[in-house]
């Protein structure tokens, strides 16, 4: 996957729908494994597909000849006619193996597995896992699982799974959006399709993933961009196994105007343990994946109830909203704790424009001040129409991308009459509307209900959660475009590299390569060299120790600085030798670099992290020795754009120390994010760099630049 561009993304996306259509459409299904016995995986997969109508051939494949339901029972796979379109292995563990070679020697298209057993049990199982989905992959058999419970495609109503036997509805081809959802836990995934029902969200499918032996989330996503109805896909995950297809199939939805929103347990230690015994999943560093999920697209959220909402918003809005956030309320409580919140989740409240203002004056009373948030108080009560001045209003106003409205039930006469005027306001505009009904569980009168199911008003009855979603939803929609992450940009002329750890006089070689500055200075192999070195700086200067093994250049006394004048620099050599002999006796120096001293300025640290499944990350934060104590740091992906950089350092902890603290000069964030672009597009360039460690960078005044004090660079091996 790797180096593919935007054409090839689009090609891929086609590409696993082809492959996919054998299983989630499939004209032909053999279920392996039939028993007589009532209740078993084989019986209850028989039942969901003849109880529900299915229309193509269905084969059954067990120990014992006979019939079932009038199909007679085949005894070996092998009598199974060529290319079926889909196995059901209602096998266990242990007969896997074999019945998929089996598939294989029959040309069947594509399999699911529903037994467990496999890599959530441990390294050995893992290994016969790999192993089967090796004859999968030769044999061109797509598979889905093992462990898992299957998929329902409600579009054809297809049905495949073991759990239990039910009638499954066909979504109206009325329905022109319809959200897809794809789980590495079919509970889970059970547990969103019985909510999304509850909130009149159609779905087009439900797939469970399991242990994905074969067929992942990438592949699943890429298939459901092309399915027309399809517009928002619902994604739980566990482990992203093949991160390169994921992030393909993320920047394909955007380009095609899908949202995917995602799940994605993980975050702390004992969250990865429970993902590894529980789909096998071998996690990642979650702070990584999100970063490269985000700038892919995806809107990652954090709990289940988000997972819902931000679906459900977007399947109703589906067009990104650019903006920040309108408020409309009958209580002056909530303009506090909407104002509280935005500030937590990093969404803005403005004013409203004097336009929206001078608009707003005269059709409110003279007690209701025209601002954002908008209280109407209790007026609406005898002047219900407020609502529908306010919300469009605020609506209209340029700032504003979407509308958050927290109010109180009332009595069902006045919910009406509110609720009458929202659904005339909702068709003025394609910006997000949700609306809070305040009582918690307290039964919305049903003619409200019934008002706001005809007009497709989203109801929520927590103004938190609402406010969390929307924060979620405007975020998405404010997002900078998606950038080709292949564009490396024109290639750096680079000294040699050796395997692993590279002195730090060659990784300053490899900056000022890539257009990074660093202090003057050169490797001096003899005091004299030093002397010459110095003198031609001709200031204080800094003396290091240079050896590929010296890594910690510090503990072991191998730095010296504000050097000056010639005694002080044979000092310092003969010092610097006498240190490292003591710290390292048998390591053999290359010589010693002689830098300019720095001019000050805030540390800072720049780097690049190869991750072995994820591929190359940013980050950028606060330096020196603070990297570690405050750990005040932000991950961005290689490829990000200066606007983005210079975006997340405001994001830092510490950044007021950049923005002119005490009388301080702002720092050159033009510079900072030049020297962190050069290391990103080293890291994409040289895919051999696993690592790369500016620390500190000397942050000066705006104008002046950045200096790289220290570089560490590792590459393979």
């Amino acid at each position: 996957m790797t180096g593919n561009n935007m054409m090839s993304d689009e090609a891929l996306s086609q590409s696993s729908a082809a492959r996919l259509a054998r299983s989630l459409k499939p004209k032909s299904i053999a279920i392996i494994g039939m028993s007589t016995k009532p209740g078993s995986a084989g019986q209850v997969a028989l039942s969901l597909l003849l109880d529900n109508e299915y229309s193509g051939e269905v084969y059954l494949v067990g120990r014992t000849p006979g019939t079932i339901r009038d199909r007679q029972v085949l005894t070996n796979i092998h009598d199974l006619p060529e290319g079926v379109d889909l196995a059901v292995l209602a096998v266990p563990a242990a007969s896997v193996k074999e019945t998929i070679a089996a598939c294989v020697a029959r040309k069947v298209g594509s399999a699911v597995i529903f037994a467990g057993g496999f890599a959530e049990l441990g390294e050995a199982e893992r290994g016969l896992q790999e192993e089967i989905g090796a004859i999968a992959r030769a044999g061109n058999l797509s598979v889905m699982g093992p462990n898992c419970l299957g998929f329902t495609n409600y579009i054809d109503r297809v049905a495949i799974g073991f759990a239990s036997a039910r009638a499954i509805p066909q979504l109206p081809a009325t329905v022109s959006r319809a959200i897809g959802i794809v789980a590495q836990s079919g509970g889970l995934g059970g547990h969103l399709l019985l909510a999304f029902g509850a909130k009149n969200c159609p779905v087009s499918y439900m797939i469970s993933t399991g242990n994905e032996m074969d067929v992942g989330l990438g592949d699943l996503i890429l298939a459901l961009i092309e399915d027309k109805v399809t517009q928002i896909i619902t994604v739980y995950a566990e482990a992203i196994r093949r991160p390169d297809l994921f992030l393909a199939a993320a920047r394909q939805a955007r380009r095609r105007g899908k949202v995917i929103v995602m799940l994605h347990s993980g975050r702390g230690e004992r969250s990865r343990e429970a993902a590894r015994s529980h789909t096998g999943a071998l996690t990642g560093d979650y702070a990584l994946m999100q970063t490269l999920v985000t700038e892919a697209g995806v809107i990652l959220v954090e709990t289940m109830d988000e997972l819902l909402d931000v679906s459900e918003i977007l399947l109703h809005y589906p067009e990104p909203s650019k903006g920040a956030l309108g408020v409309l309320t009958f209580s002056g409580a909530f303009c506090g704790i909407a104002h509280d919140m935005s500030d937590d989740l990093g969404i803005e409240i403005p004013p409203l424009t004097a336009e929206t203002e001078a608009a707003l004056k005269p059709q409110v009373p003279a007690f209701i001040p025209p601002r954002n948030p908008l209280d109407l108080g209790t007026q609406p009560i005898w002047q219900p129409e407020l609502v529908y001045i306010g919300a469009k209003a605020l609506l209209h106003d340029p700032k504003i991308g979407a509308l958050a409205i927290s109010i109180p039930m009332g009595a069902p006469a006045h919910s009406l009459a509110y609720f009458k005027h929202f659904a005339e306001v909702v068709k003025l505009s394609s910006k997000p509307m949700v609306i809070t009904v305040l009582g918690d569980g307290a039964p919305i009168p049903q003619p409200t209900l019934d008002i706001a199911h005809a007009h497709n008003l989203i109801v929520m009855r927590s103004s938190d959660r609402m406010m969390r979603a929307m924060a979620k939803v405007l975020a998405h929609g404010n997002a900078s475009p998606v950038l080709d992450p292949h564009d490396k940009g024109e290639a750096f002329s680079l000294p040699h590299m050796q395997a692993g750890l590279q002195p730090e006089y060659i990784g300053k070689e490899i900056l000022r390569a890539i257009g990074v500055n660093v202090p003057q200075g050169a490797l001096a192999r003899s005091v004299d060299e030093a002397l010459d070195i110095a003198k031609h700086i001709g200031g204080p200067v800094a003396m290091k120790a240079q050896a590929a093994a010296l890594a910690h250049k510090t503990e072991a006394g191998a730095v010296l600085l504000n050097l000056f004048g010639e005694q002080a620099i044979r000092q310092a050599w003969d010092q610097l030798n006498a240190n490292v002999r003591k710290a390292a006796p048998d390591l053999k120096l290359d010589g010693i670099l002689v830098e300019a001293m720095s001019q000050k300025g805030v540390e800072l640290v720049i780097g690049g992290r190869r991750d072995p499944l994820w591929g190359p990350v940013l980050l950028i934060g606060l330096g020196g020795i603070w990297v570690e104590a405050l750990q005040d740091v932000r991950l961005l992906p290689a490829h990000a754009s200066a606007a983005r950089i210079i975006e997340e350092l405001h994001k830092l902890q510490s950044a007021k120390l950049l923005q002119g603290f005490r009388g301080q000069k702002p720092v050159d964030f033009a510079a900072i994010a030049a020297a962190a672009q050069s290391v990103g597009r080293l890291m994409m360039q040289r895919p051999d760099i696993v690592e790369v460690d500016l620390n500190p960078v000397m942050a000066h005044a705006q104008g002046q630049g950045v200096s790289a004090v220290d570089a560490l660079i590792v590459t393979a091996g």
